[in-house]
């Protein structure tokens, strides 16, 4: 007979995590990094307790990187995790901002919101072309700035477009690229999977920390969820994979996943 379910959220709790180095950044995170857009008002709407919840039982696990976006607010939900385990993840956060009042603007609003003096990775968010990165070229520069002064310790983007990973594998100044990988490659806007890995693939052999997106195509590819998490994580050019999670069992589903353990019947 299976044990109950409290009886498994404590047995994962032993899962070991791996860590990895994000390209050449120097910080060190969880393979399985916390997708933080479905808890909010986009999606489920979490309330910001039972966000934090969620958020903290993937603390609990190993996970030690959460990703989220101005656009997301879900700030309140990380800071209560924080508060609640008396510790601070990787946070990687980002914005449309587009010049300097707007880049001060959202990072003053993330260090407030999420009571933190340093923010990880601040990422322009979903850059669509070489045009976009150039009229985003104003924030990108007070970011790097910050960077150099202490408050941010890695800059980059988010991105849908083969184009962006592209360019930025060849700009000294791009540390971190956020790109959408899955096995069908849904979403992608300007190619195939083929094209989006060739390009991912050139920006690791650059040093850049690759986090992904969207292992499972925003939800359609839920009906092949074991084939779909296999093949974001047998691939060797990508440190991390965020993945949105919205329950305490999604949270154990996938640690277990990650770490090459089964999942508990009562879990799936």
């Amino acid at each position: 007979m299976k044990p109950p379910l409290r009886g498994f959220l404590n047995y994962v709790g032993e899962i070991l995590m791996q860590y990895v180095k994000l390209g050449n950044t120097g910080i060190e995170v969880s393979r399985l990094c916390f997708g933080g857009l479905i808890i909010g008002p986009l999606q489920a709407n979490l309330p910001t307790a039972k966000g934090a919840d969620v958020i903290t039982k993937a603390m609990e696990l190993g996970v030690n990187f959460v990703d989220t976006a101005e656009l997301y607010e879900t700030y309140g939900h990380i800071r209560q995790a924080i508060r609640k385990t008396g510790k601070k993840p990787v946070i990687a956060t980002k914005s449309y901002a587009y010049d300097t009042d707007g880049a001060i603007s959202s990072l003053e609003k993330a260090r407030k919101e999420l009571d933190v003096d340093i923010i990880d990775i601040f990422l322009l968010h979903e850059q669509e072309s070489r045009h976009t990165l150039r009229g985003h070229r104003e924030a990108l520069e007070y970011f790097m700035e910050a960077k150099e002064k202490g408050i941010i310790r890695a800059v980059g983007v988010s991105t849908h477009n083969v184009e962006v990973v592209e360019a930025c594998s060849e700009m000294p100044e791009i540390d971190i690229i956020h790109p959408i990988v899955n096995r069908q490659g849904i979403g992608i806007g300007d190619g195939s999977i083929e094209d989006m890995l060739a390009a991912v693939k050139k920006s690791y052999d650059n040093g850049k920390g690759i986090y992904s997106m969207k292992p499972l195509g925003g939800g359609n590819l839920l009906g092949s969820y074991a084939d779909s998490m296999d093949f974001v994580l047998n691939l060797p050019f990508i440190h991390s994979v965020a993945v949105g999670m919205q329950s305490v069992e999604e949270v154990i589903m996938n640690a277990c996943v990650f770490e090459g353990k089964e999942v508990p019947g009562e879990i799936i």
